[in-house]
């Protein structure tokens, strides 16, 4: 625990925050956890206050941040019922504390310990092997001062590979149980967190900067794309709510 968590620098929003606390801009991490959140309200009434920061200005490397976050990157989200605060840091640790902590009925989890496993597996598939790789793309691509054909056709191609990774688990190639609906949970699986961390990244494939083309050998990541976008709460933690004017 830090003994000093807030300074002087810190944010009176921040600082001063009851109860959950969210410091959060709106990229695919940010919007993993806003979406968990929010289906939390909808399922709970679970309540939690803002922060809206933006990481172009590197809010996010600021002493204050750093104090909750020693990485530097959002979003972060403070338990302010833990005494000290507790700070929780990277958006798949923060997304399994809130499932444990505030999903008393596991909705969003499993109470099998088989299910649970199977989550955790495409939770950290997507952590440790989709995000890095999509998110290079993104760089190479637009943000990178430099074009780099060789950086940008390999990332690409490990995206699509990984993307295909889950195209075989929701085509059901290998179960008995015919296509599924969700990546994780027995038989046509269950809406988890586990979709809610890939989902934010997967469905900016147009942006990312792949071809429909390309995208056609995915027709049952398509569907899903398309069914996750459909749920509430879903839209409203992507929605304006967390854009910075």
């Amino acid at each position: 625990m830090a003994p000093q968590l807030y300074t002087d620098e810190t944010p009176d929003e921040v600082k001063n925050a009851k109860g959950l606390h969210l410091i959060t801009m709106n990229t695919p991490n940010g919007q993993a956890v806003q979406i968990m959140l929010e289906e939390l309200k909808a399922a709970y009434g679970t309540e939690w206050t803002t922060t809206l920061i933006n990481i172009m200005t590197n809010d996010q490397k600021k002493d204050w941040f750093l104090r909750l976050d020693p990485n530097g990157r959002i979003p972060v989200i403070v338990d302010n019922t833990q005494s000290p605060p507790f700070p929780v840091m990277e958006t798949s640790a923060e997304m399994l504390y809130l499932l444990k902590a505030y999903d008393k009925e596991d909705k969003f989890g499993f109470k099998d310990e088989l299910e649970r496993n199977q989550c955790l597996q495409w939770t950290f598939f997507w952590h440790g092997s989709g995000a890095p790789y999509q998110g290079q793309v993104n760089h190479f691509s637009r943000a990178a001062p430099e074009k780099i054909p060789y950086a940008i056709e390999r990332f690409k191609k490990e995206t699509l590979r990984v993307f295909g990774v889950l195209e075989i688990q929701l085509s059901g190639k290998y179960g008995d149980s015919g296509p599924r609906e969700y990546l994780a949970g027995k038989g046509k699986g269950k809406y988890s967190v586990a979709d809610m961390k890939t989902w934010p990244w997967v469905k900016g494939w147009e942006r990312t900067g792949f071809t429909k083309e390309e995208m056609d050998d995915f027709p049952n990541l398509l569907k899903w794309i398309d069914a996750i976008a459909a749920r509430e709460a879903v839209q409203k933690g992507i929605g304006e709510a967390y854009t910075q004017s």
